[in-house]
């Protein structure tokens, strides 16, 4: 590989790697600090008690959905899964 390919395909690599572009390929990991107060009450009232491991986001349909791992006081993990306005889309316990 002669250097200024291997320069832009290093390049381009480190851009793509950093957080700002990590939700254009999939889900984003992000703090409880930046779910909308809307979504965190959903959340919540659906968590039961739970602990809240992470909160990651995703665009299906352009509205922004937040997934949130919960891991319940008796162990099993529940996923939950709201739209930006505070909806409810899945919850999934496992």
């Amino acid at each position: 590989m002669n250097i200024k390919a291997f320069l832009l395909v290093s390049i381009l690599l480190l851009i793509f790697s950093t957080p700002g572009y990590a939700g254009l390929f999939g889900d984003e990991e992000i703090k409880w600090s930046q779910v909308p107060a809307n979504v965190q009450q959903t959340i919540q009232e659906h968590a039961q008690g739970g602990e809240i491991e992470k909160i990651e986001t995703e665009t299906d349909n352009n509205l922004k959905i937040y997934e949130a791992t919960v891991k319940k006081p008796d162990g099993t993990e529940v996923e939950i899964k709201v739209n930006e306005n505070g909806t409810l889309v899945e919850l999934d316990t496992d």
